[in-house]
């Protein structure tokens, strides 16, 4: 009998209990753990204290001298993830995370960690940022977002503390990039380009971290002072579920807990919901009752004349005693005649402008397509047209706005053929059937000096006529930002048919040779025969576009430079893509000519490997790939990194020259790498030894011939140093002069 009425009892509670959320205000739930604060929907101890196991956190007491010290843990304590606070009202939560680090001394590197975390049911907050660290370091950052993998990174490079500007984290000691929204998950990886082997005195270790962005501001003494940093504090945002509002009450609603004096967030946008108490209330949203009242009259956030009376949720004013009645803040009549009137002067004022804007459409159009003609340089640019005449390879056409746009259907998505830092490249057809590429440059302001610039640009490559350059047709300049028109090539870029198994087996080794002397004639045409020198300063496969006879052409001079005849050294800040850019550059940001001689070794191990610049899902000895042909070549296992797709049998002696050209274009100085001119040569050598040996191969190389001469003449070239008085042949002059650039475009 006894037992039954403690059951009935038992129920009774049960039943209670459940009616006032009474298992979520039990005593037994911890509502502090140091000076963190424990809300409900999370909760430490029993399960009942919690929503669920997402929310669950745990309270670690350790004792440190004397002193019992607090640690509150997401999940349970093996998480390792420290919080630090709590936001019932903006949703997010704030943890301390371990830094990633990697450190050298004199015998190379001496440790490193790389700091990951992967959450169930919470997003990392785009408030944070990711940091890097250093004088001689590249951080990585790789992720989820949902079943999508993103990854970005950066850079930073210094040879002292004098050259660190404090508060700035652009690059040199520090740099930081943004978070993409919606990640669960994350690791941060760090590389050294040269083991910190000139900097250890100051800077041995390379540190990156994410960090909430209002609580982090760089200074030099952090390369020295993160040795005793352990972690540091970032944001995660929570939410309930992963439904909707309206999804989580329909499917759910019993358990649906934006209810009471609480309604949910309808402009959190999600995975799923968040409460807020009602206007006039504040607590705690998520629990019963847990909204309480406001006593605005208290508080003094009221606007009444005279007496305030506070009501549920709300407030009513009085005009004092024996008035009674409510509404006393202002003269509602008059502040009805002043929304009134607004409310008609602002339709008015729509009506008139829309009929203005509609009456004077096209006359804006027309001057502000001419505004742009004349601030892009049009004017100056006839005038330089007609000056030089109709010589041979001059532009051919100033394009219209409305041309372009009928060509590319207004630029439309499925026009697109390609997309880079520098802009977007649309496929057009003209008027008159020829097929061309498009390229939409990313807006920028554009000085005087600049605008002088691109005009010589254009002229410039309108006048490069090299079987192996991409030919310029024309440009349009009533756009705010010029438009290029280049020459259509079919058969897509050197990238997708190296990395895409699909079309690597058709790439055999006479034709990867060929692809890779057109490449490098085209780069010495640039350096030594144009009428101004140009180093791309960006050549990748990305930018070697192939014909339908695998013919190279050589593409995107956004990120180029002209170099001035009078100049021997200038500056420049560091333009490029990772994995492809001369250590020396990104060292001392003195651009040369030698830097595209880099680039291009970086290319021909591509094409003898198959393998990416960069892959960060390769053991990291491998994944620079450079760095990996290097150590392969050298310890004499050449063969090992071959792209199978060759389905060599054995060890070709044209794959060793090249590879031994690979070889001296990859040092780490400049002036021990070879000129773009010696590299061409010593390519046309192996190509002419492979015709030799294997006469089908001839009338590919007669396709090559027509350029070839053209490179002879340009040699037998004679100028007159200036400086000097001596003379010499424009081949000497590509192969003694170091060129460094100017900061630029």
């Amino acid at each position: 009998m006894y037992s039954y009425l403690q059951i009935l009892v038992s129920l009774i509670v049960l039943v209670t209990c459940l009616g006032k959320s009474c298992a979520k205000k039990m005593s037994d739930c911890e509502t502090l753990c140091g000076n963190v604060t424990i809300p409900f929907p999370f909760g430490s101890g029993s399960e009942h204290c919690y929503l669920n196991p997402y929310f669950q956190v745990t309270c670690d007491r350790q004792r440190v001298h004397d002193q019992v010290q607090h640690i509150l843990f997401y999940g349970t304590i093996t998480t390792n993830i420290h919080i630090t606070d709590i936001s019932l009202s903006t949703g997010e939560m704030e943890i301390n995370k371990l830094i990633s680090y990697d450190c050298y001394n004199a015998s190379g590197q001496s440790k490193g960690f790389n700091g990951r975390l992967t959450l169930n049911n919470f997003r990392i907050s785009t408030k944070n940022r990711l940091v890097a660290i250093g004088c001689d370091t590249y951080a990585y950052m790789e992720g989820t977002r949902g079943n999508e993998s993103i990854g970005s990174g950066c850079i930073t490079t210094c040879d002292s503390t004098n050259t660190i500007t404090n508060g700035s984290c652009s690059g040199v000691g520090c740099c930081e990039i943004t978070i993409p929204e919606g990640m669960s998950y994350f690791e941060v990886s760090l590389s050294s380009y040269d083991h910190h082997k000139d900097i250890l005195g100051f800077d041995p270790c390379s540190y990156a971290f994410v960090i909430r962005e209002d609580k982090f501001n760089f200074s030099s003494n952090l390369l020295r002072d993160l040795e005793t940093v352990e972690r540091m504090p970032m944001l995660l945002d929570w939410a309930i579920g992963n439904l909707t509002c309206d999804k989580a009450n329909e499917e759910n609603s019993t358990n649906f807990l934006c209810k009471g004096k609480s309604t949910c967030d309808k402009n959190y946008r999600g995975p799923g919901y968040r409460c807020q108490c009602l206007e006039g209330y504040e607590g705690n949203p998520y629990v019963t009752d847990g909204c309480t009242n406001i006593n605005e009259c208290d508080r003094g956030i009221h606007d009444c004349v005279h007496d305030c009376i506070d009501t549920e949720g709300s407030f009513n004013c009085s005009c004092g005693k024996g008035e009674g009645g409510t509404g006393c803040t202002k003269d509602q009549s008059l502040l009805n005649i002043v929304i009134t009137g607004t409310l008609v002067a602002v339709i008015l004022s729509f009506v008139l402008i829309s009929w203005v804007y509609f009456r004077f459409k096209n006359h804006k159009d027309m001057m502000l397509r001419e505004k742009f003609f004349r601030q892009n340089g049009g004017i100056m640019l006839q005038q330089r047209i007609r000056k030089e005449g109709n010589s041979h390879g001059q532009v051919e056409v100033i394009f219209t706005m409305e041309e372009l746009k009928r060509a590319t259907d207004n630029y439309d998505e499925s026009k697109i053929i390609g997309k880079g830092g520098y802009g977007t490249v649309y496929k057009g057809v003209l008027s008159d059937n020829r097929i061309v590429a498009i390229k939409k440059s990313k807006l920028a302001d554009q000085t005087r000096s600049q605008i002088d610039e691109f005009i010589n640009e254009v002229v410039i490559l309108s006048q490069i006529n090299h079987r192996n350059v991409v030919k310029l047709i024309g440009c349009c300049l009533e756009t705010e930002v010029p438009l290029l028109v280049y020459e259509f090539i079919p058969n897509g870029t050197l990238s997708d048919h190296i990395h895409k198994e699909s079309k690597s087996m058709a790439l055999t080794w006479d034709i990867r040779l060929r692809i890779a002397t057109g490449t490098a004639g085209a780069l010495s045409y640039l350096h030594c025969a144009a009428s101004v020198p140009i180093i791309h300063r960006d050549i990748k496969p990305t930018n070697i576009l192939l014909d339908d006879n695998y013919v190279a052409k050589v593409a995107d001079f956004g990120a180029s430079k002209l170099i001035p005849v009078d100049q021997i050294e200038l500056e420049t800040l560091v333009r490029g893509t990772l994995g492809y850019l001369d250590p020396e550059y990104l060292q001392t940001n003195q651009l040369i000519e030698k830097s595209d001689v880099y680039s291009f070794g970086v290319v021909l191990v591509e094409l003898l490997t198959g393998r990416k610049a960069l892959s960060f899902n390769k053991p990291e000895e491998e994944r620079s790939v450079a760095k990996y042909f290097l150590s392969s070549l050298e310890d004499g296992r050449l063969f090992q990194v071959l792209d199978e797709h060759l389905q060599l049998k054995e060890l070709p002696n044209e794959i060793m020259q090249v590879s031994r050209l690979a070889e001296r274009c990859l040092r780490v100085k400049g002036i021990e790498r070879p000129t773009m001119k010696e590299v061409t040569m010593e390519l046309e050598g192996i190509m002419a030894s492979m015709i030799q040996k294997h006469p089908w191969l001839q009338s590919s190389a007669k396709e090559e011939e027509g350029e070839h001469l053209l490179k002879q003449s340009a040699g037998n070239y004679i100028f007159t140093d200036g400086a000097s008085g001596s003379s010499g042949t424009f081949d000497s002059i590509c192969r003694e002069i170091s060129l460094s650039i100017p900061s630029g475009r």
